[in-house]
């Protein structure tokens, strides 16, 4: 059974269907890209799915039970989700940022059981987070910071972490920081679900890709199964040259727009 399964949600907003009869599903030690142009309607997927959003249709399940009737508390122990935005109220210490990960077993920045204290020393040294701990958030790198919020998700060590757009406005060294950790946390045997815009970076990371377009799920595979240039004009009007190596890793080569979008 997937650890995490969402079944033909759909949303209908002002008349229009932002989602419609989407579905898919994660397994326990993959990493899995969500793709699409914007406006395709992955965010307000992934709202769907965590119950954040009340679908029009559809159901999402976590380990067999339904996301939408479970109370906010038992989900934050199943799942830990990252959105796009991340505000901080205050330039709090990073290990008090980390220890907010522990707010659905009780745990808090100020009273930490030993159990917690374990967890969030794992999350910061799994995120390469060591000698911050005491650094506040206001002092941090965009890069530093993006490990910080994912190492919040981690401590909460739930069998599922969905993030959207983790690495959005990073450099390159740390858009790269960030996959790789991701790609550790499933070697772990965690369901990491996140949006990315950097084919690129997909094409070497991710495990199995779903692409979205104009609001419905149109492709889920592996990187080898679904990276066509075909579907890269299709969905994001790009020419593309795709390369496939002996040991069935795919690179991707971006062209630029694809001659029916000038």
């Amino acid at each position: 059974m997937s650890l995490f399964a969402a079944s033909r949600l759909s949303y209908v907003a002002s008349g229009s269907a932002l989602v419609e009869d989407a579905s898919f599903a994660l397994e326990a030690g993959t990493l899995t890209a969500l793709i699409g142009p914007n406006g395709a309607g992955k965010t307000t997927m992934l709202r769907l799915a965590l119950g954040l959003l009340e679908a029009s249709a559809g159901s999402a399940q976590i380990r067999g039970r339904n996301i939408a009737a479970m109370r906010p508390i038992e989900r934050a122990r199943l799942l830990a989700y990252l959105p796009q935005q991340r505000p901080l109220v205050w330039p709090q210490p990073v290990r008090d940022i980390v220890a907010l990960g522990r707010f659905a077993y009780g745990g808090g920045p100020s009273h930490l059981s030993s159990g917690d204290a374990d967890a969030v020393t794992r999350a910061i040294a799994s995120c390469d987070l060591e000698g911050f701990e005491e650094r506040a958030a206001d002092t941090l790198s965009g890069g530093e910071l993006s490990r910080v919020h994912l190492a919040r998700a981690l401590a909460a060590e739930t069998p599922v972490v969905i993030a959207d757009e983790p690495v959005a406005a990073l450099d390159p060294r740390y858009a790269h920081e960030i996959l790789r950790l991701f790609k550790c946390a499933s070697g772990e045997g965690r369901a990491l679900l996140t949006v990315l815009h950097d084919l690129p970076l997909t094409a070497r990371y991710a495990d199995r890709i779903i692409w979205m377009s104009k609001g419905r799920v149109i492709a889920d595979g592996t990187p080898n199964e679904t990276l066509t240039p075909d579907r890269l004009r299709e969905v994001f009007g790009i020419e593309a040259c795709i390369d496939v190596d002996g040991t069935g890793s795919v690179s991707i080569d971006i062209l630029g727009p694809s001659a029916e979008d000038g």
